[in-house]
């Protein structure tokens, strides 16, 4: 006759499932906020390069906007 699952097994098997559940939501906090510090980054890098293009860009004739610092 099969035993029924009342002893350590149960008890074994019940934290082994509410570990691996909780230790699923912790990773995907994590890899949330790894995305979120990720497109961050991105579009800081996104603003300094428009910026940096802009300082390429030649001026325009007679305008007298510059970028300080841009030299020339």
């Amino acid at each position: 006759m099969p035993r029924p699952d009342t002893g350590l097994g149960s008890v074994l098997g019940s934290w082994l499932e509410r570990w691996a559940v909780g230790s699923q939501q912790v990773s995907r906090r994590n890899a949330m906020i790894a995305l979120t510090a990720l497109t961050q980054r991105r579009a800081e890098l996104i603003e300094v390069e428009e910026y940096l293009a802009a300082l390429r860009e030649p001026s325009l004739p007679g305008s007298t906007a510059s970028v300080a610092g841009a030299g020339g």
